[in-house]
């Protein structure tokens, strides 16, 4: 029989609520809050608890504050930064390449909920995976939404909600996000 964590990253069905849910989303809020509480401290000490929380990074920036369900299952590349004010959902991995940039309020959401009413109120969730490529930059306010898999060396416009794969090598944007020219 599946544990819940299991189900989680198999995107099937899952409880939230489940004691090891809870435990692992709790590690995480504790070492978030003690990362968001250094904002004046140098790059080091900060990267330092970022690798307690996140499940693998190199070398990355990412200012505080700074929000995600787990941590473990976010995996960044090399040459990553992050902005100010970013989410990072991650009841599913997320996988981002090198040389990534992340605009202020960047969201990224594997988690969602079913659409019919009737399993949505019984309260299992669903979560699917995101990848991000390398040499991507997502603009500021940009909304990567759950399954979605971003090419190598696009750019996505501020403020555009990717409800869909993009490939590699274009400029996107909109709601919904829409190829606009290769770059």
């Amino acid at each position: 029989m599946k544990t819940e964590l299991q189900k989680m990253l198999d995107g099937e069905l899952y409880v939230a609520g489940d004691q090891q849910l809870v435990e692992m989303r709790d590690n995480a809020r504790k070492l978030m809050s003690q990362y968001n509480q250094m904002i004046a401290e140098p790059l080091e000490p900060r990267v330092a608890v970022l690798k307690q929380l996140l499940g693998k990074c190199s070398t990355l920036d990412i200012q505080p504050p700074f929000y995600c369900d787990y941590g473990t299952h976010i995996q960044v590349g090399e040459n990553f930064f992050m902005n100010f004010n970013c989410v990072i959902l991650d009841c599913a991995m997320v996988t981002i390449g090198d040389n990534v940039m992340c605009g202020p309020y960047v969201q990224i959401y594997t988690a969602y909920h079913p659409i019919v009413a009737e399993e949505r109120i019984k309260g299992p969730e669903l979560a699917a995976p995101i990848t991000i490529g390398d040499n991507v930059w997502l603009g500021g306010g940009a909304i990567i939404c759950p399954g979605v898999t971003i090419g190598s060396n696009t750019t996505i416009g501020a403020g555009s909600v990717v409800t869909k794969d993009i490939p590699a090598g274009v400029f996107a944007a909109g709601n919904p996000c829409r190829v606009i020219r290769a770059i």
